[in-house]
């Protein structure tokens, strides 16, 4: 498999790490050049080459990666002028990374199978760490053969995957995932801004939580900022905190599924960065709200 040819576009705090397990697996890689990507010297050091259009990349590929951030951003890199889709070439695999709508996955997965090519959606949990260590989760929404064929690329950037189901599966499962995520270090952010004003040591206030029913992955990621400041435990901004608990309002609506607890959660992100806070990180919420 590794003598097939990967692009990638969309190489971000995320799609680095995934870009540089790739080349480390021994694939050949190109990378379409953009002004939001993260430096890309070291990826070329290794081998890696750059090019300037969609188009380009797709002609150079037999499987592409997306990694860019939701769904306005996976149309427009595929059906722009000189995208990707003006490439493409049949039998090309597009794994979408993206977190995206549902519903605009499926439309997505058309455009592509129109042109002959394959689609499965492959969004990721966990954060630029375990991206740069090759060690991301995978959620994919695809066809039995399309996940199989997808799958010894996956596995040299990803420790977990996991196949939800056909496509636009792993997008549904990923809004779930983040919602939960993302309402967990809401609630959490929001307590500590009380527990601040109300005058309790952080140290003491995230002790309590440890040894009772506030333990999990959040209030370790958040901890950090609690305590010191520090947001290294959770480099996810505001802005895309409040993308994706949009997405999932929207999805939740579709599906006629509840979402009171999700809209207010949304619309705390949404404040924040109507604030002018949107570039900040979701632990600095707890800043904010104090």
């Amino acid at each position: 498999m590794t003598t097939s040819r990967i692009g990638i576009a969309g190489i971000g705090l995320m799609g680095h790490g995934i870009a540089r397990n790739i080349l480390k697996g021994g694939w050949q890689l190109t990378c379409l050049d953009h002004p939001g990507n993260q430096p890309v010297d070291d990826l070329l050091a290794a081998g890696a080459t750059l090019v300037g259009t969609g188009s380009e990349l797709a002609s150079q590929s037999d499987i592409i990666i997306l990694c860019v951030t939701g769904s306005p951003q996976v149309e427009e890199i595929l059906t722009r002028a000189h995208g990707i889709l003006s490439g493409l070439r049949p039998g090309t695999l597009v794994i979408d990374c993206s977190t995206a709508i549902p519903d605009e996955t499926l439309r997505m997965a058309q455009f592509v199978q129109d042109r002959s090519g394959r689609f499965v959606d492959a969004p990721m949990t966990r954060t630029p760490k375990e991206a740069e260590e090759g060690r991301l989760n995978l959620i994919v929404g695809g066809s039995e053969d399309d996940f199989n064929a997808a799958l010894p690329l996956m596995r040299c950037f990803a420790e977990n995957i996991f196949h939800a189901g056909p496509v636009s599966s792993g997008h549904k499962l990923k809004l779930l995932h983040n919602y939960v995520s993302l309402g967990f270090s809401a609630v959490l952010a929001e307590a500590a801004a009380c527990a601040n004003r109300g005058g309790i040591a952080p140290a003491i206030f995230t002790d309590v939580l440890a040894r009772g029913g506030g333990a999990g992955v959040v209030l370790d990621r958040l901890k950090p900022f609690i305590l010191d400041g520090d947001v290294s435990g959770m480099r996810f901004s505001i802005a895309n905190a409040h993308k994706d608990t949009g997405y999932y309002v929207a999805m939740a609506e579709a599906l006629d599924a509840e979402a009171k607890t999700a809209r207010a959660v949304r619309d705390l992100y949404g404040d924040a960065e109507a604030s002018g806070q949107g570039n900040a990180f979701v632990p600095e919420i707890a800043r904010l709200l104090s």
